[in-house]
């Protein structure tokens, strides 16, 4: 299938599950997820109707930059903090902060910059030590240090990977833990407190995801197919 068809295939999977949830499927945003992906291929998706693309490594984004067609750029992989001066004026969005370290540079990039920048902060819902983000309840404090000393700052929602499982149903409890954090924040008041988006979901479970409360799906291998990451990107 075409990237244009698989695209229309991943909307129809996105608005069955929104509408077995009593939701509507406009107000899921599906992010293509772009790793290893040519600048090609990401034109294509874009002309099929793709408007915000997320990439794993600030490398690729700068790679691919001026190469793609008019889109939101997301960055969604792990992000070291000697790297943020590289993509501040670039990405609509950061959904991997884990740390006030992090958080700072971010500030300071964004403030030299003269840039608001919208982050989400990423859950470790499962403790995994292979993945990135932080426990549940180390998310309050992170919270309140980026609302107290990052003015640059707007943090938008969260984000979190589940882990793998042979059967995607098994992975609904650490979904819900974390809607359960989105709901708690999103009635909260705070000037760079806009919660918007809660980033889960990726090809393999984005329907569970979205049964439990996810706006925000990342897919990269229904739109694009298997990866080969001995490509050139």
């Amino acid at each position: 299938m075409s990237i244009r068809e698989n695209i229309q295939r991943v909307n129809e999977r996105k608005n069955t599950a929104a509408a077995k949830a009593g939701r509507c499927g406009e107000e899921i945003l599906l992010c293509a997820v772009t790793k290893t992906r040519s600048a090609e291929e990401i034109n294509c998706a874009i002309e099929a109707g793709i408007t915000d693309i997320g990439e794993n490594k600030v490398q690729e984004i700068l790679d691919k930059y001026e190469k793609v067609k008019s889109v939101r750029w997301h960055m969604i992989g792990h992000l070291q903090t000697n790297k943020v001066k590289y993509i501040i004026d670039k990405v609509a969005m950061i959904h991997s902060v884990d740390s006030l370290k992090l958080a700072e540079e971010i500030e300071k990039r964004a403030a030299q910059s003269g840039v608001i920048m919208d982050i989400l902060i990423q859950i470790n819902a499962a403790a995994e030590e292979s993945k990135f983000g932080i426990a549940k309840e180390e998310a309050e404090k992170l919270v309140m240090q980026i609302l107290e000393d990052c003015p640059h700052i707007r943090l938008k929602g969260f984000m979190c990977i589940a882990p793998a499982a042979e059967n995607p149903a098994d992975v609904a409890v650490y979904f819900r833990e974390v809607k359960k954090l989105y709901d708690e924040y999103a009635k909260k008041e705070h000037e760079r407190l806009d919660l918007q988006y809660l980033s889960m979901g990726m090809s393999n479970d984005f329907e569970i995801a979205i049964a439990e409360g996810s706006n925000l799906i990342r897919v990269g291998t229904a739109i694009f197919g298997e990866r080969n990451y001995s490509k050139n990107v």
